[in-house]
């Protein structure tokens, strides 16, 4: 809005409010314009204003939860306006009564929305009258006519509107706008949260990324005949990844395989325990290449020999030089009979420079409460190497990484390897189809696969994943997994070490 605005915008004032002393007075609203121009909105047809919605910023820390409509508007000269607060305050919205049922209001909120967002603030608070109120002050308290208005069993044409528009109520405050008789001079503090704030205090270089790039090895199982044979086809795959600047490479599951061929096939169980002394050193390997190429490596998973147990352990090999590792937690029965294999007993989430992840080794995913539980905890993409010798293994993963990512709103990425390796015991066949998959929801791809590979061929995989989107789907999707669960009925509690 602009100074010329103001008869329309008094006209329209004087009409929506003619028992609340009608429009601003010409001083206020050149206060307004001139404080915070960019933050008075208005809705013209053919040069006209017909809508509006007058906001300013607050240092919201200043005034607190109980404050009245004129302490905070300094009496309608927004004297309190702070260009360094962290809440976008909505003082006013008014559409001329010749304009209603347009849905103009739904458009002044989703411009105060943009404007929260490019200003990022914390979010929008307001003082919300609710005029219905009158009509049942004898029989209900504020409280419960509010909770009538959100169960729907009563409208109420601002609450109403606000909830509508994913506002919440904070509580009630008394006293808010004496002269508002409609409303008892109650009011219902509501706020709207931006969800893609970011504190003011952000690192000029090195900031988390929002669109983070994964690449997904689909691994040859060849011959070889030593661990640098091994390492060097690594190499080639990494260098061939952070050539086109991932942030991740994903190996499969027992990628190492074909180094059993050097221990005697006759004993399966102890050629994987032979195989298990090479797993130290290629994670050494794989954490210099790491470094060297500038990208995070999610190094399969290899057999780990300790105090005379056998695992499964999947490591992260992070860009900064450190390690971690995730246990295999379910052991398939062909593990357990061939290898005696055990499952470990700790579920990590993993602290990279692109924000947390998880890691799931091929039959973990297959059980929907760790997913959960990494989810809770702040992963947002679940990493998932595996190794399946049929189409029928596979599809048990891949349908189960796609449930995990719709009912998480979370990105999963799997790979596996594909050849034979014959001579080998246990291990001699593969099949495999990298993927990644998205929650389902308009922002993703009509079949929630973000990308997927030629089914048993050797090769890679690389996608963009938009975590501003999770964050989205989340907060404002068609459906709400996460947000929508029944806590009061149900959770999931972990049992185990942490």
């Amino acid at each position: 809005m602009v100074l010329e605005d103001y008869d329309d915008v008094a006209h329209i004032m004087d009409q929506v409010y003619p028992e609340m002393d009608g429009a601003w007075s010409r001083e206020q609203f050149a206060a307004q314009i001139n404080r915070f121009p960019e933050g008075q909105i208005c809705i013209e047809d053919n040069g006209r204003v017909v809508a509006g919605a007058i906001t300013l910023i607050v240092d919201y820390g200043r005034f607190g939860d109980k404050h009245t409509y004129e302490e905070i508007t300094g009496g309608g000269f927004l004297t309190t306006h702070d260009p360094n607060g962290d809440v976008l305050y909505g003082v006013d919205i008014f559409v001329d009564p010749g304009y209603r049922s347009m849905r103009l209001g739904r458009r002044l909120y989703d411009a105060r929305k943009e404007l929260c967002r490019r200003l990022n603030l914390r979010g929008i608070v307001a003082g919300g009258r609710i005029p219905g109120y009158a009509k049942h002050a004898e029989r209900v308290t504020p409280q419960e006519y509010i909770e009538l208005v959100k169960r729907r069993e009563i409208h109420d044409p601002i609450l109403s509107f606000q909830l509508a528009n994913d506002f919440h109520v904070r509580r009630i405050i008394t006293d808010y706008l004496p002269s508002d008789r409609d409303s008892h001079a109650y009011a219902t503090l509501v706020q709207w949260n931006n969800i893609f704030y970011e504190p003011k205090e952000q690192p000029l270089i090195a900031r988390r990324k929002a669109v983070v790039r994964v690449g997904t090895v689909q691994w040859q199982m060849r011959p070889m005949s030593s661990v640098d044979e091994l390492i060097d086809q690594v190499e080639f795959f990494v260098d061939a990844l952070a050539g086109y600047n991932a942030d991740f490479a994903l190996f499969p599951e027992f990628f190492n395989g074909p180094l059993l061929s050097l221990f005697n096939q006759e004993y399966p169980a102890e050629a994987i325990r032979g195989l298990a002394q090479y797993t130290e050193e290629i994670v050494d390997e794989m954490t210099r290449l790491a470094v060297a190429y500038n990208i995070n490596i999610i190094a399969g998973s290899m057999p780990v020999y300790q105090e005379q147990t056998l695992y499964n352990v999947s490591y992260l090999c992070r860009r900064d030089g450190t390690t971690d590792q995730q246990y295999k937690l379910h052991i398939t029965p062909d593990e357990r009979s061939y290898w005696g294999v055990r499952g470990g007993s700790e579920l990590k989430v993993f602290e990279t420079d692109i924000g947390k992840i998880g890691i799931l080794v091929c039959y973990d995913v297959e059980f929907p409460e760790l997913p959960r539980i990494l989810n809770q905890k702040g992963a947002r993409i679940l990493f998932v190497p595996y190794w399946v010798d049929t189409q029928t293994g596979y599809l048990r993963v891949r349908r189960c990484a796609q449930a995990r990512a719709i009912e998480n709103e979370c990105y999963v990425a799997i790979t596996g390897s594909v050849g034979n390796l014959p001579k080998v015991e246990n291990i001699d066949i593969q099949y495999s189809q990298s993927a990644v998959f998205s929650p389902a929801d308009f922002a993703f791809p009509h079949d929630a696969i973000v990308a997927e590979t030629t089914p048993n061929t050797e090769m890679t995989l690389i996608v963009d994943l938009d975590l501003d989107k999770l964050t989205e789907i989340r907060n404002e999707g068609s459906v709400r997994n996460y947000k929508d669960r029944r806590l009061d009925l149900y959770r999931i509690q972990w049992l185990g070490r942490d």
